[in-house]
């Protein structure tokens, strides 16, 4: 069975592709590398970890030597690089974790990719590294234009610069030593298993309980988002089709502003909840805007449309209703997730190997 490593594969985004390689290739043994931080809940992967092509590994992409040690043990033939913290509010108050786990953990990974996959004596053939990235490491746009795998980077927050530099590093291993390598920079991210802290579970969570929804500024920031499950099938289809040291973008094709993505949001939870309408959006509560807040991001994945033949299948507000419904229905992992108590589940399960 082909070997293939997915990191923070207990996420959000991870989740999604573990889920989709498990049920779409039987034939790989998809091995899922996660520390269980707070983001990382195993409760988003319950309906495969019964599966015999799956394989659950705690550890941390930090420790070089168990890095080192699991690559030796499992000899991947593929790399799928989600691990990343990833909130830019945490960015801000404790960059150095942002700098050990994206940069550092990510350069741990290709050192022991390197070591396995470019060993003279016993080379691994067909191998690659797919390093997933983010729209923000480009900076932040004026009212027009989409960022492109030529524009140049200018992030604006401790979790950007910690992403650009690791995606300077792939590049760099790729040049350097000629490892087999992709990356791909997506847009904002939208769908089930979100954690709530970011801007869409959380209104969704707060219209619910009829709490305020905190909206940066005046709300005028362009996001284009995408659903997760598109992105998803990107990374499909790029680990098995893209070419080795390109860049591919991916995007949604749906630019909202912040302010009118909860509004319709606001608008879709009144009719689901059978509440007056325009009840829900009397919780929207202006709060001071973040520091170093980029306006708008908007991305052009022509390259990956035209090349590779993904394309995104949802309208936003297609998707947006799809992810209420979700979260509607799974109320319990909403509220296991909010309270903590989804870690009780695994505690003590799953020990470092």
């Amino acid at each position: 069975m082909k070997k293939l490593l997915i990191t923070g594969g207990a996420g959000f985004i991870g989740s999604h592709v573990v889920r989709r390689f498990v049920s779409s290739y039987p034939d790989y043994r998809i091995y899922n590398l996660d520390k269980l931080t707070y983001a990382g809940n195993l409760e988003n992967l319950r309906d495969v970890e019964k599966q015999s092509n799956y394989e659950f590994v705690k550890g941390d992409i930090t420790d070089a030597a168990f890095i080192d040690a699991l690559f030796a043990q499992h000899r991947f033939e593929g790399v799928i690089h989600l691990a990343a913290e990833s909130h830019v509010d945490r960015s801000i108050s404790n960059p150095l974790e942002f700098v050990m786990t994206n940069v550092v953990g990510t350069v741990n990974l290709l050192n022991a990719a390197r070591k396995t996959w470019l060993n003279k004596e016993t080379p691994v053939s067909g191998a690659r590294f797919y390093h997933v990235s983010t729209d923000e490491v480009y900076g932040s746009l004026g009212e027009e234009g989409l960022f492109t795998e030529k524009t140049s980077y200018d992030p604006h927050s401790p979790y950007s610069a910690s992403k650009a530099s690791s995606d300077h590093f792939v590049r760099a291993y790729c040049d350097t030593y000629g490892l087999p390598a992709v990356i791909s920079n997506c847009s904002n991210n939208y769908g089930s298993f979100h954690f709530p802290e970011k801007l869409i579970p959380l209104a969704i969570h707060n219209i619910k309980n009829k709490k305020p929804i905190p909206v940066y500024g005046k709300g005028e920031n362009v996001r284009d988002w995408l659903f997760v499950e598109d992105h998803a099938r990107a990374i499909d289809v790029i680990f098995h089709k893209g070419k080795n040291g390109e860049t591919y973008n991916i995007g949604g094709n749906n630019e909202w502003k912040n302010i009118d993505l909860i509004r319709l949001l606001c608008e879709i939870m009144d009719r689901k909840l059978n509440r007056a309408s325009g009840e829900s959006a009397k919780l929207i509560s202006f709060v001071l805007d973040r520091a170093g807040h980029d306006l708008r991001y908007a991305i052009d994945s022509s390259k990956l449309q035209n090349e590779l033949g993904w394309k995104p299948s949802l309208r936003f507000e297609e998707g947006l209703e799809k992810t209420v419904e979700w979260y509607l229905a799974n109320e319990a992992w909403l509220n296991n997730v909010t309270s903590g108590d989804y870690k009780k589940y695994y505690e003590g399960q799953y020990a470092k190997r």
